[in-house]
């Protein structure tokens, strides 16, 4: 198996605390040389100058080929362009164009008054300007407000055939998930890159709350793995080895990208990475 290229996904810092957690995060990680880093908008876009400012500061002072989230919530068409169009001008070329979640307290999406009303439409004009790469969301699993899987690999293609180039999917727990869904999308004629998202999991608790606000299966020998380790304080260690077995399967079947959740905690990613071969670039001095 060959080593897989990695990309890194970030959150914008809220507070001076988590601007020093942020910025050990992109120190930690940034010398495995990901391929790009992502940095997230907030629920409704709440984030959004913080995830400029962060954009920016990341492009422009480390160097990283930088990834701004770009959503359809709480912005007309062209203050949404706009924003595109200031990363643009900042030098970063790379977006990850999402429909977002509704704001806090709101129970669905709706459409703000000359919004963009999905991601396909934003994909469109974004890819219309010719100034970005364009990432998307992809789901391995039902997303909730969807139909069936079907649909979501319906969807997928719509993005892809709007202008994406290329899909990172929402986390999972059994690789199978993924490799089904990548069949069905290239059964549909999805021939861009379908990126797995990875989830090293920092805390069982959390994590398995999210993942059922977000329609990821998890499975009962989860809970049992976790109650286990909890007892002899080895959470850290299961965690590391199941994400590490995932990702040699994905590698064995194929996979060349993976895509890294580390909610600015990057010492689980980091371990991960290293146990699949993923490790710094090593500078050798010339000896005279």
């Amino acid at each position: 198996m060959t080593t897989p290229a990695i990309s890194f996904e970030f959150f914008p810092p809220q507070s001076l605390e988590a601007s020093f957690r942020l910025w050990d995060t992109v120190n930690v990680l940034s010398p495995l040389k990901p391929r790009f880093v992502s940095v997230t908008y907030g629920a409704g876009g709440t984030t959004r100058d913080l995830t400029r400012d962060a954009v920016a500061t990341l492009h422009k002072n480390m160097g990283l080929n930088v990834a701004a989230h770009l959503t359809c919530v709480n912005a007309t068409k062209e203050e949404t362009m706009t924003i595109a169009d200031g990363f643009a001008e900042a030098g970063v070329k790379e977006l990850v164009a999402l429909r977002g979640d509704p704001p806090k307290g709101e129970g669905q999406f709706s459409v703000y008054p000359g919004g963009f009303a999905n991601s396909v439409e934003l994909i469109e004009a974004l890819a219309a300007t010719g100034k970005f790469t364009i990432r998307v969301g992809a789901y391995p699993e039902k997303h909730p407000e969807a139909a069936d899987n079907a649909a979501d690999v319906a969807w997928l293609k719509r993005k892809i055939d709007a202008g994406a180039d290329e899909a990172l999917t929402q986390f999972f727990f059994e690789t199978d998930h993924f490799l089904r869904f990548r069949d069905a999308c290239a059964k549909a004629g999805i021939e861009a890159p379908i990126v797995p998202g990875i989830f090293p999991i920092g805390n069982w608790k959390g994590t398995r709350n999210f993942a059922k606000r977000c329609g990821t299966d998890v499975p009962a020998w989860l809970d049992d793995a976790f109650e286990k380790a909890a007892r002899d304080g080895r959470e850290d260690l299961l965690a590391t080895t199941l994400c590490s077995e995932m990702c040699t399967k994905l590698m064995a079947e194929g996979v060349e990208h993976l895509h890294f959740y580390t909610l600015n905690r990057p010492e689980l990613t980091r371990d991960v990475c290293h146990a699949i071969g993923v490790t710094p670039e090593v500078q050798l001095e010339n000896v005279a």
